[in-house]
């Protein structure tokens, strides 16, 4: 049997508003209305599915790997939203990309609080160089 990740349920303040910066912000297409979800599709067939939440949001988080190309693109769009960004999940290395070997990455909180990395693997940077 193979196991695959099909879906997660991530908690919003506001499950259209998160769905969509999630999709803007990664390049992805528009989050689709599944029952009371918004569902954001990633590649491999997984959806992240965005639910309105009345209880405090808890922070969880999430990385995306991504290829070098994609990776400027995505960090192009957090700079021009103004978002804040760290070199660490400390938040102790604001406005700074980690060198990872030839990898990078950065974090940048959603609207809800969740806590999203994006991150390039040593072979796809060493690709695009």
């Amino acid at each position: 049997m193979t196991v695959q990740l099909d879906h997660t349920i991530v908690a919003a303040k506001d499950k259209n508003a998160s769905a969509a910066f999630l999709a803007e912000i990664l390049g992805l297409p528009e989050p689709v209305p599944m029952g009371h979800f918004a569902a954001v599709a990633l590649d491999g067939g997984v959806t992240l599915d965005f639910a309105d939440s009345d209880e405090p949001i808890r922070p969880t988080h999430y990385a995306f790997a991504v290829s070098a190309v994609e990776f400027d693109a995505i960090f192009e769009r957090v700079q021009e939203r103004g978002l804040p960004f760290w070199a660490d999940p400390q938040r102790r290395r604001p406005g700074e990309i980690a060198e990872r070997g030839r990898g990078r990455g950065f974090y940048f909180p959603d609207p809800s609080g969740h806590f999203l990395e994006v991150l390039t693997r040593a072979e796809e940077d060493q690709r695009a160089a």
